[in-house]
């Protein structure tokens, strides 16, 4: 092949195979960043058939690390990480400990130095952002308590390993490796000089980025703004990310990672963010495939056959002992089981910071070959099975919810009126509401406001301890645990409000309150429309689904805009609902009309009264 085609070789193969490996990847449920580490695994030196050139590769994936760091800079958030500091600070930072000493005492015995093990416990110590944020955003856990926590110990993970890419090439010669970076140029000096040269730059770096950049940058881009044209606001932030990059490892001797996050970090607290990460995503995720190809093509997939116990030892940590670590910090801390469970699942992955590292590590002679082999084994295995774990710890969850004096133990609860399970509350007549979060609370407010009596059941330990500090009367544990919602005094109780996002523990929940008054008012939340005909069919007083209500709100309004009558628009709105357009209420032939369909007495609540 002529040279000059070798850049148009590997960017076109780069997206085919990893077209074709992410597609088949998502097809059997997994996330699609294996597929294009196989494509890059299919298209490397140590797999038959085509072979990329690997230096343009790795130029390629330099850009691709330069805008990744930038995407993770842009969703930086003080405000997030200030919010939970108090664990997910000392946890992360715990947490990598643990890994960092297990890879550190993993890699001595295999007679590894000691350079090598830091390097190969730290790459196992931090998780994929990609991987963590894609999975709480499949189980609706990204707005949660325990899905900040997890968030902010992301965060608190990137920031730790972004120290690590700086002070690595300036403590280089001191492990042991290649001398080049500060280190060497020290010639002899101690390991404070070493560091405090490192530090300083790094921040005579922030200082100029962050106190300068943070007037120029959102001042240039305003303008850029005002022109209008949707082109040169792109280039504008491409530009920016890139001019930084380059200019900290040309003026400063930063890393070119260092640099695009914290251009990343100046752009996320300007009024232009959103548009900044809208308009580079495309080219984010464009250059971050070639980023997960190039590092696939560094894979020798043999490391699977000549060391099956390394490998699996490797796998150990970052399912096991990594998330185990995090567990118990999390429980330390008393949180509750559910939210330690949650945690310690998302954790158990390994992604593009290891593989940055890795990278690091061997160009600085760190790290041998087969340190990188099993790293990006190790990867690749996480995040295959990472679904598998989710499982196998709601499973756990449910166990230990069926085993109240037990998850009191592990929870080492602070109050001992939540150690065993209250008498049962509420003055009768009144509305148990299962799940106060947004939606929960929104309403427990403005009955309470009405002085209609309510009874909440909610799993997180910290939300019951301030609602009984507010007033509330609150009951801590699973609605689809026996004897929670006897303890919410279900059967003396009007109506039962589920607003949990789970299907499942929704419609037990109902079910069982049925069981306990079978002319209870019943109103649930359901995800989809098969759970909407389900709860219908059952005879539940209403369900309800987010997206269709949402739906109708901006359809009455837009009906009004256009000068529909506010009466004829509710009209419409409520004969949609009643003809079960959307997937709303299905209409039964043989019930007689009774207006709108959301307040309609539930049947069984009729019979019950007659």
């Amino acid at each position: 092949m002529p040279h000059e085609t070798a850049l148009l070789a590997i960017v076109a193969m780069g997206f085919v195979v990893a077209f074709a490996c992410g597609f088949v990847a998502i097809k059997l449920r997994l996330p699609p960043l294996v597929g294009y580490l196989l494509a890059g695994v299919a298209m490397g030196p140590f797999t038959p058939g085509f072979v990329g050139d690997k230096e343009l590769a790795g130029q390629l994936a330099e850009i691709g690390v330069i805008l990744l760091m930038f995407g993770v800079g842009l969703h930086f958030s003080i405000k997030d990480l200030l919010a939970v500091r108090r664990i997910a600070i000392p946890g992360a930072l715990g947490q990598i400990a643990v890994a960092t000493l297990l890879g550190i005492v993993i890699a001595w015995l295999w007679g590894w130095p000691f350079g090598a093990g830091l390097v190969f416990g730290l790459a196992l110590s931090v998780a994929s952002t990609v991987v963590l944020l894609r999975a709480l955003e499949q189980r609706s856990a990204l707005d949660s308590t325990a899905g900040g926590i997890a968030v902010g110990w992301l965060i608190v993970e990137d920031l730790a390993m972004v120290l690590a890419l700086v002070l690595l090439p300036a403590l280089a010669g001191i492990l042991g490796g290649d001398a080049r970076g500060l280190a060497g140029q020290v010639g002899g000096g101690s390991l404070l000089g070493t560091l405090a040269l490192t530090l300083g730059k790094v921040a005579l770096f922030l200082a100029v980025v962050l106190v300068v950049g943070q007037r120029v940058i959102p001042w240039l881009l305003a303008q850029v703004a005002r022109t209008g044209s949707r082109e040169l606001f792109t280039l504008s932030v491409l530009a920016t990310a890139l001019g930084i990059a380059y200019g900290s490892a040309e003026l400063f001797g930063v890393s070119f990672a260092l640099g695009a996050f914290f251009a990343g970090v100046v752009l996320s607290e300007s009024d232009f963010s959103h548009r900044a990460a809208a308009d580079s995503l495309p080219l984010q995720d464009a250059f971050a495939v070639l980023f997960f190809v190039s590092v696939g093509m560094l894979f020798d997939p043999s490391i699977l056959v000549r060391e099956p116990l390394a490998v699996l030892t490797v796998l150990l940590v970052i399912l096991v002992a990594k998330s185990a670590a995090a567990f118990a910090i999390v429980l330390a801390f008393r949180q509750p089981v559910g939210a330690g469970l949650l945690i310690a699942a998302s954790l158990a992955q390994i992604g593009e910071f290891s593989f940055i590292l890795a990278g690091l590590g061997v160009g600085l002679n760190l790290l041998p070959q087969d340190g990188l082999d099993l790293i990006l084994a190790g990867a690749l295995l996480s995040i295959t099975l990472n679904p598998l774990v989710f499982v196998a710890t709601d499973r756990l969850d449910s166990w230990l919810r069926t085993r109240p004096a037990l998850l009191a133990k592990l929870e080492r609860r602070g109050s001992a009126e939540l150690q065993e399970l209250p008498a049962p509350a509420g003055p009768g007549g009144h509305t148990v509401i299962v799940g106060y979060g947004r939606i929960g609370g929104l309403i427990g407010r403005v009955l309470q406001e009405k002085d209609l009596p309510v009874v909440a059941v909610e799993q997180d330990r910290r939300r019951v301890e301030e609602l009984r500090d507010r007033g509330v009367t609150a009951v801590y544990g699973d609605a689809t645990t026996p004897g929670v919602l006897e303890a919410a005094g279900v059967d003396r109780a009007r109506l039962i409000v589920v607003t949990t996002p789970d299907g499942y523990r929704a419609r037990r929940a109902e079910e069982l309150a049925r069981q306990l008054q079978p002319g209870i008012g019943t109103a649930v939340r359901a995800s989809t429309e098969r759970e909407v005909a389900e709860l219908e069919r059952e005879g539940v007083g209403m369900a309800i689904m987010g997206e269709r209500e949402l739906a109708f709100g901006l359809l009455a309004y837009a009906l009004r805009n256009l000068g529909t009558p506010r009466e004829h628009a509710e009209q419409i709105i409520q004969g949609m609902r009643g003809a079960g357009d959307g997937g709303a209420f299905e209409r039964r032939p043989d019930e007689p009309e009774l207006g709108a369909p959301e307040l309609r007495p539930h049947r069984d609540a009729s019979e019950a009264v007659s």
